[in-house]
């Protein structure tokens, strides 16, 4: 017969063959279904939320203040998972219901802040759609919730969850390329003209107020309306936000492995751009080059929104690494190191991005995932700085201990913004 202790000693073994424990008390098993309220989902939401049922996740409940999009998305996620999810206006209304265990935040950037934050103290954990935040206090703020109340906090930087971005990070920071002086990151691509169309009437079943939301209040016009509403100030944050904050994730993943992330932001960026093309209602540039200083390299992002014709390193969205012995160049399909004769050194093909699904096994384990808040929130500081840069039309000083612009005013004065009475943040983080 066995005696107690070679008992114990076997259990144990057993238990770890079967893998680590995992002793949170809000963990649950691999099988278990994750209930999620999607809200807004005409364009990337809608991606995000197909995605997530593929993982095995279930749309409880689906959150638009736009009559016409919820027809349109209710049916395809019906299809998608079997079952037709609700349907609400009001996304306070998700926050109440006791079955949901997540939000994916799909909205325009200018509501990401307040849904986040009200999301945390609610509960929920959330997947939020890039950029986190409209400013730098905000994407402190969503950090914050995020640990008080203990909620895993994904941000839509797919990139993070593709093992051949991970690996070219980790090559650049293995040193094969020798140091690192030059960063780059970019988008070369064709944006159409959206004209200048009149202020009007919003459309039928829409509650125009709600998607004003904290943004000033407007006449509706078209362009400040579905998917247009990124070339516009109070909604969104520039391409730079849109399009860059994909390609920086990757260049400041790399920094991070090198210098760690309480050393991963610079210290001087200077932002050159404007609306060089068509002469339209966006206000965001259409051509742009943002330097960042680092102090021993030098970190770049140029966009080109006016031809895909020959993109930089030959792929139209990337990031590229240049030490003294060698270059990476990584995109959607894969990467190449190149040796100082251009002989490729390392290479790596295109893996798929299971952003969504890396979500759900976080949501379950309670364990951080990919694209933690906090790792949202650094690329997508990048972004605020370059934009700020831009605004001014000079260089910035920044600090990345204090995270301000010492003895710069008007700097600092976009670390906060403005917002319409009646939907100013909560205060969540001293309740």
């Amino acid at each position: 017969m066995e005696n107690r202790r070679s008992f114990v000693l076997k259990s144990g073994m057993s238990l770890l063959a079967a893998g680590p424990l995992n002793l949170n008390p809000l963990a649950r098993g691999a099988n278990e279904k994750v209930t999620l309220a999607l809200v807004g989902g005409r364009n990337q939401g809608k991606g995000v939320a197909k995605r997530a049922i593929q993982a095995g996740g279930v749309i409880k409940t689906y959150c638009d203040i736009d009559d016409s999009i919820s027809a349109k998305v209710v049916p395809e996620l019906a299809e998608a998972q079997g079952r037709s999810p609700e349907t609400v206006r009001d996304f306070r209304r998700v926050l109440e219901d006791k079955d949901i265990d997540a939000l994916i935040i799909a909205t325009p950037d200018h509501w990401h802040t307040n849904m986040s934050l009200l999301a945390c103290q609610a509960g929920k954990d959330i997947y939020i759609e890039k950029p986190l935040s409209q400013t730098i206090r905000e994407g402190q703020m969503i950090r914050d919730a995020a640990r008080k109340y203990n909620r895993v906090a994904q941000v839509g930087t797919q990139r993070r969850s593709g093992e051949h971005f991970r690996a070219a990070a980790e090559y650049v920071a293995s040193g094969k390329l020798g140091k690192i002086c030059l960063i780059k990151a970019w988008m070369c691509q064709l944006r159409a003209t959206i004209g200048n169309p009149p202020d009007g009437s919003p459309p039928a079943g829409v509650d125009y107020d709600a998607w004003l939301g904290p943004a000033p209040s407007r006449p509706f016009n078209p362009n400040r309306f579905h998917y247009n509403w990124r070339f516009f100030w109070d909604y969104g944050n520039s391409e730079l936000g849109n399009q860059g904050v994909h390609m920086l994730d990757v260049a400041i993943w790399a920094v991070q492995l090198m210098r760690g992330f309480d050393n991963c932001l610079p210290t001087r960026v200077s932002s050159n751009g404007g609306i060089y093309w068509l002469d339209d209602a966006k206000e965001v540039p259409d051509t742009q080059t943002t330097t960042y200083d680092y102090g021993d390299y030098l970190m770049t992002w140029e966009l080109r929104s006016f031809a895909r014709h020959r993109p930089i390193e030959g792929t139209a969205a990337g990031t590229s690494f240049h030490g003294v012995d060698g270059t990476l160049v990584v995109d959607g399909g894969g990467w190449k190191a190149y040796g100082g004769d251009g002989a490729i050194l390392a290479s790596m093909e295109e893996t798929p991005l299971l952003h969504e699904k890396n979500f759900l096994e976080s949501v379950k384990s309670r364990k951080r995932p990919n694209a933690d808040v906090e790792i949202g929130r650094l690329s997508t500081t990048l972004c605020h700085l370059g934009n700020i840069s831009q605004h001014l039309r000079r260089e910035i000083v920044f600090d990345p201990k204090t995270e301000t612009f010492p003895g710069d005013e008007a700097a600092n004065s976009y670390l906060v913004k403005e917002y319409r009475r009646n939907y100013r943040l909560p205060n969540v983080l001293h309740s």
